[in-house]
């Protein structure tokens, strides 16, 4: 297949992936820009963000027309993460391939083992989280803890992204769930308007250190972009927590292919 198609091809699962979870885009791109494209992680990281972020950004417009994005829950972990997200771009350019792939497979099963878990478990009360929602006006009562809990996540969510080309929602959509009792369609649409603005800061760290090979970028973003909004209008008249469930077996899987080969024992 010629590389633009089969960027464009491999994108648009990217975008649906967004679409369907709110989450896994980038920890879903890095693995098949690598063993589809044969791109080291260096380049493949933004050339992950690059699509996860634009198709985010579609994603949390969407959302704001639905007025379901949490605008200033995302804009704390937004800005905190933008600040971490040069930090782990510095450091992905100076550290040899094969310790990031190692790394990004454990940070793979971590997340796969986490969304297997917190399907196992009762959703927390109201009374439990430090983010909860008024029962006068509908938005998140912000508290010290609350502050102290999103903009933690942000720190998290930039350094990883940065690190390794993950757009920060495997991060951001358990964090919420954790801290807050909003809807499981609004933690979807704050992730990915966080991820938007955390992927625009790596992506820019990215070009100013002349790593982005923009030939994959672009077509690969154009796949991700057209799939989600077509995802979109299908993603809620579907069973959020089983596509959570489904795509944590398959991160599963891809962590341990990853891990097989940053220790070369799988080349493909």
């Amino acid at each position: 297949m010629d590389p633009t198609t089969l960027a464009l091809a491999l994108g648009a699962i990217i975008g649906l992936v967004l679409a369907l979870t709110g989450a896994g885009g980038g920890v879903l791109a890095i693995p098949l820009l690598v063993f589809g494209l044969h791109l080291p992680l260096q380049q493949a990281a933004p050339v992950g963000l690059v699509a996860v972020g634009l198709a985010s950004a579609i994603g949390a417009y969407l959302g704001l027309r639905q007025r379901i994005v949490r605008y200033r829950a995302a804009a704390v972990i937004g800005i905190a993460g933008m600040l971490m997200a040069p930090i782990g771009v510095f450091m992905a350019q100076r550290l040899p391939n094969r310790p990031l792939l190692a790394a990004f497979a454990l940070v793979l099963m971590y997340t796969a083992w986490r969304m297997l878990r917190r399907g196992a478990q009762a959703e927390p009360s109201a009374a439990s989280v430090p983010c909860r929602v008024s029962s006068t006006d509908q938005r998140l009562t912000w508290t010290q803890p609350c502050a102290r809990a999103l903009a933690g996540t942000g720190l998290v969510s930039g350094i990883l992204s940065g690190l390794l080309g993950v757009g920060g929602g495997f991060v951001i959509v358990p964090a919420l769930t954790r801290y807050t009792n909003l809807e499981m369609r609004s933690i979807q649409a704050t992730s990915l308007a966080v991820i938007a603005l955390v992927s625009m800061s790596g992506v820019s760290a990215a070009a100013l250190e002349g790593t982005l090979p923009w030939e994959v970028a672009l077509p690969f973003a154009s796949g991700a972009v057209l799939a989600l909004v077509m995802g979109q209008l299908v993603a809620g008249k579907l069973n959020a927590k089983s596509l959570q469930q489904a795509f944590a077996w398959f991160t599963l899987s891809i962590s341990i292919l990853m891990l097989a080969r940053a220790f070369g024992w799988f080349t493909a």
